[in-house]
């Protein structure tokens, strides 16, 4: 697997730890995502999103450490906040066979939830692992603290399955499709991130990208099941 595979597999992946690197990989990677929007007149209303990822390699094993942060403001009263810490392990054996075990902490202040603390592991199968396409799916158990504002905690066992496909149409323009659900005795959370990015420069590239989650059976207290969040933002990788 080349550079730019393993560069722009870890750019995005919400759900994924990148694929496996060659011996011509570097050891140390990272980027950083930032989108920022504006209106004034009828609607006054600025949208903030950023992120940021480390990936590291120690002998067969990938770390990944990201964060995230999503803040929508519309007339001067918060519509949308919502904070996103997560670290990742990926154990590579030979073939296309990996295990791996991540950590997610998330806060939504308009989901109902105070915070949600998730640990999930398993196995993962990398399909193609090529420099124009990859392909991976993984599962496991996992288990999930959901803090509720207005009602009793909640311990769940999940089980998680997801799949990470990218297809690079040209040298530094590539398509990417993710989707994760995590399945639990109270409700069922299903995540997609569609992304098409750019590169302009060796470093810098632009990012299109639309992210989906949808919780069936969110807390009583609120409103939608559902979040969309359609961005255009600028990338940084080093």
């Amino acid at each position: 697997m080349s550079w730019p595979l393993l560069a722009g597999a870890a750019l995005a992946n919400p759900f994924y730890a990148p694929p496996p690197p060659d011996d011509s990989s570097p050891n140390f990677t990272g980027d950083a995502e930032l989108g920022f929007t504006h209106l004034s007149g009828n609607t006054d209303s600025q949208t903030l999103i950023g992120k940021t990822r480390l990936t590291w390699l120690t002998g067969d094993l990938t770390h990944s450490l990201r964060g995230e942060v999503r803040n929508v403001t519309k007339d001067g009263e918060t519509s949308a906040e919502q904070y996103l810490l997560a670290g990742r392990e990926r154990f590579d054996f030979n073939g296309p066979h990996y295990l791996f075990g991540f950590a997610r902490w998330e806060k939504d202040r308009f989901a109902g939830y105070d915070q949600q603390l998730s640990v999930i592991g398993g196995y993962g199968r990398q399909l193609l692992a090529g420099d124009r396409q990859s392909l991976s799916l993984e599962a496991g158990p996992g288990y999930r603290n959901d803090r509720l504002r207005e009602y009793d905690d909640q311990r769940l066992a999940v089980a998680y399955t997801a799949l990470a496909y990218r297809f690079g149409f040209a040298e530094g323009t590539d398509f990417e499709q993710e989707m994760s659900v995590e399945y639990t005795s109270e409700n069922t959370t299903s995540r997609s991130f569609t992304a098409l990015t750019a590169r302009v420069t060796p470093r810098i590239s632009m990012r299109l990208s639309h992210e989906i989650k949808h919780n069936s059976q969110p807390p009583p207290d609120t409103i939608e099941r559902t979040d969309n969040t359609t961005s255009a933002s600028l990338l940084y990788r080093w």
